[in-house]
């Protein structure tokens, strides 16, 4: 005899089987409203050009339509998330990044080339001719355009209403004298000069005039002319433009290149540049050796004085062990900023509180951020501060682990706290430690906040044709490139930044063997 649901009346099986049906279609209904909303992005995308991110969310919601609905892909739904996160936050930047450094992508060919001709033939230049001064009259709640050259000639339009500002084109008639009402002020040209803009006057005699000032209409012409082949006539110079495409300019008779550009693949021409041309080569190399120096020394310096302090903690003479331990951790529950920013004003070399201090018991007052190698150290002893804790929180859980046999056997040898720290501390605590040292030096090798807050790259590199700072790491050096160089080469920070995840990739592998090592 079944057993029954108490409010439906059925069979207890029959109603866990209702419920697992429901929650199944339930779960299909919810995949289904997001591969159509992905769907609905790749269109998107699609239609403003954008291929790549196109490509990736159908990519994204064709793998969630079958890992979700195949029975035998069940095990792979609970990580597909990660997965997913992973390839759209991670994985699709990297690619997008690589494919950047084979182009020549900058500020100078940012658009696409339809784009870059549209562009161009929207260009205008005032004719030979007249220029007409403006001045707007009120008619009601319309306004009436007089025009009025140095010649004597007028001109007069309809009653418009300036609130619409879409192109358009509109009559004027030749008038002896202005309206009899009193014209309107420069704060109204001012306000109706969207509406104004989008105005063209066509004249008795057919000629078409625009604004060229904010005073004044003009005969303005076109000033390119496309011709059948692709290349671009310029009235004004009286020049051919032939499109280029392995440059990405239009590029006139004499050679000159127009800009805007277009991307356009270069090959390895970023990544040669980097190692050929001297004024790049130069800053990038001293950049490149210092990002090293800095990195391992922040992680030598910060594990000895987190080595030391974690072993004095162990100390069994030392009174009041956990309040130490509470103010040495302290400076990691700071936020880096903060830490940062207090330094930099600490740090000031005219009114800082260091200086002050060196000034008083040394007479000297170092030029912490015009001197490089003032600046360096002045780096190296602010990150000190912001990682030994991490480093004492290692050393001393690694500390607590080693058995105290071995420090009773070395008491009876003889041995002191020099030579437990040296010969069983040290020793034991660095093979586990390694791939955490590996870590740190990947973490210190892009680390951007810290030279962005404390020194921003300064004191600069001379002679170099990028920005570059004797200061800078690898990711502010191409952060600066991307970003606050006039050019703004995307492209050639695109490849600094390949080659930067070449090498933290290569330690994060190196990593991953270590961590396999058994102690």
């Amino acid at each position: 005899m079944y057993t029954t649901n108490a409010s439906r009346g059925l069979p207890r099986h029959r109603s866990r089987h209702l419920t697992e049906r429901y929650t199944r279609w339930a779960m299909r209904g919810v995949i289904a409203v997001l591969v159509i909303a992905l769907l609905w992005l790749v269109l998107a995308f699609h239609l403003n050009g954008q291929w790549m991110f196109a490509l990736l969310f159908l990519l994204l919601g064709g793998s969630l339509g079958v890992v979700f609905t195949k029975r035998s892909l069940m095990s792979h739904r609970y990580i597909f998330p990660a997965v997913a996160g992973l390839g759209v936050f991670v994985i699709f930047p990297l690619i997008y990044t690589f494919g950047i450094s084979f182009s020549n992508y900058s500020s100078t060919n940012l658009l696409s080339e339809e784009r870059v001709r549209d562009q161009l033939m929207s260009q205008t230049y005032q004719a030979e001719g007249n220029a007409f001064d403006l001045a707007l009259y009120p008619e009601g709640d319309l306004v009436r355009l007089y025009l009025e050259s140095p010649q004597g000639q007028r001109f007069v339009s309809s009653p418009l209403n300036l609130a619409n500002q879409e192109n358009r084109q509109i009559g004027v008639q030749a008038t002896d004298a202005p309206p009899a009402q009193e014209a309107l002020g420069m704060r109204a040209v001012i306000q109706a000069r969207d509406a104004l803009q989008g105005l063209r006057l066509v004249t008795p005699d057919g000629s078409e005039l625009r604004m060229a000032g904010l005073r004044q209409f003009a005969p303005m012409v076109n000033r390119y002319e496309a011709r059948e082949d692709g290349a671009l006539y310029d009235r004004r110079d009286e020049r051919l433009l032939t499109p280029d495409p392995s440059i990405g300019f239009f590029v006139a008779d004499d050679g000159e290149q127009i800009t805007p550009g277009w991307p356009v693949n270069v090959g390895l021409a970023n990544y040669t540049q980097i190692f050929t041309d001297p004024d790049i080569r130069g800053p990038f190399m001293q950049i490149f050796v210092w990002t090293f120096v800095f990195a391992a020394l922040t992680v030598v310096f910060t594990l000895a004085v987190g080595f030391v302090l974690a072993s004095l903690l162990q100390w069994d003479q030392l009174k009041g062990k956990a309040i130490y331990r509470t103010l040495l951790i302290l400076p990691y529950a700071v936020p880096a900023f903060i830490s940062i920013l207090i330094f930099k004003g600490m740090f000031n070399q005219h009114f800082g509180e260091v200086n002050m201090i060196l000034d008083t018991l040394f007479g000297v007052r170092p030029e912490w951020f015009t001197d490089p190698w003032m600046a360096r150290s002045m780096l190296l002893i602010v990150n000190t501060w912001l990682g030994y804790p991490y480093m004492l929180l290692l050393c001393m859980g690694l500390i607590q682990a080693i058995p105290q046999d071995l420090y009773e056997a070395s008491a009876v040898d003889g041995g002191g706290p020099l030579t437990n720290l040296f010969k069983i501390t040290l020793p034991l605590i660095i093979k586990p430690l390694t791939p955490l040292l590996i870590a740190a030096f990947a973490f210190n090798f892009n680390n951007f906040v810290l030279i962005a807050l404390l020194t921003g790259g300064n004191p600069d590199i001379l002679g170099a044709s990028t920005p570059a700072g004797t200061t800078d790491l690898l990711v502010s050096y191409t952060y600066r490139i991307a970003f606050q160089d006039a050019g703004q080469n995307f492209g050639l920070a695109a490849a600094i930044a390949t080659l930067i995840f070449l090498l933290v990739a290569g330690m994060s592998l190196l990593n991953l063997r270590l961590s396999k090592v058994k102690v």
